[in-house]
């Protein structure tokens, strides 16, 4: 039958598997770090998944299609129901333990606990809280990271938050794009410079894309960079 479903631009996805959590049907899942339409026949043609998609990599389409079986999606649920979260699928949800090497010392008084200042110049941190023209914007050193980055790499504070202003958010968890946002704070405020710290998750790609559009958006030449986290702590691309 010709009726309206989803599809999914392959090209646009960037693999943070929030439209498979926005799917109660359980039509999206993800594949390879994409998302995928399952079955034709799961879709309701409603699209509860579209306004969650931070990229717009998701649209209508009128097609030729298996009808929406109720029945079929909850038998489903019902079939892949589990006690445990087990994650939407993303790479970014993947459980690992992460082994660390024991640092042994000739002189164990000297692995004693160090405490280690926080280097934060400012608050609030979260991008959606901040003021557009906040006073410690004008002329900052600004650092646009992902939440994780911080509990990540080990040393954040000293390496990436000193002497920058620093703001956080998610683009896995938070709603909003963060694009105008970050384009009025770069283009009412004097800003140095940008770095942009972001995890190596797919999902993360939202918080880069973001700024960088931000900054071609303002329409100012502020010189940044990009640095990105594994999730075992290490810098793997600067």
């Amino acid at each position: 039958m010709l009726r309206q479903i989803i599809k999914i631009d392959e090209e646009k996805c960037i693999g943070c598997g929030l439209c498979a959590n926005a799917c109660q049907e359980g039509a999206i899942g993800m594949v390879d770090g994409k998302a995928k339409l399952l079955r034709d026949d799961y879709c309701d043609g409603l699209g509860n998944c579209l306004p969650v998609c931070p990229t717009n990599a998701i649209s209508f389409e009128q097609r030729e299609a298996a009808a929406f079986d109720e029945k079929a999606v909850e038998k489903n649920k019902a079939k892949t129901a589990e006690p445990a979260d087990l994650g939407c699928g993303c790479p970014g949800t993947n459980s690992k333990t992460i082994q660390r090497k024991t640092i042994v010392d000739a002189q164990p008084a000297q692995n004693a606990n160090v405490a280690m200042q926080s280097q934060l110049n400012q608050w609030p941190v979260q991008i959606s809280l901040v003021p557009v023209n906040a006073p410690y914007f004008d002329n900052a050193h600004l650092l646009i990271a992902a939440d994780c980055t911080a509990y990540a790499y080990g040393n954040f504070h000293n390496e990436f938050i000193k002497n920058r202003i620093a703001i956080i958010g998610c683009p896995k968890l938070d709603v909003e794009d963060y694009t105008d946002k970050l384009t009025a704070i770069i283009k009412e405020n004097n800003i140095k410079s940008v770095t942009i710290v972001r995890m190596e998750v797919p999902c993360c790609a939202g918080i880069a894309n973001a700024s960088v559009n931000a900054l071609q958006s303002s329409g100012k030449m502020i010189p940044w960079s990009l640095v990105t986290i594994s999730t075992d702590g290490q810098i793997i691309e600067d």
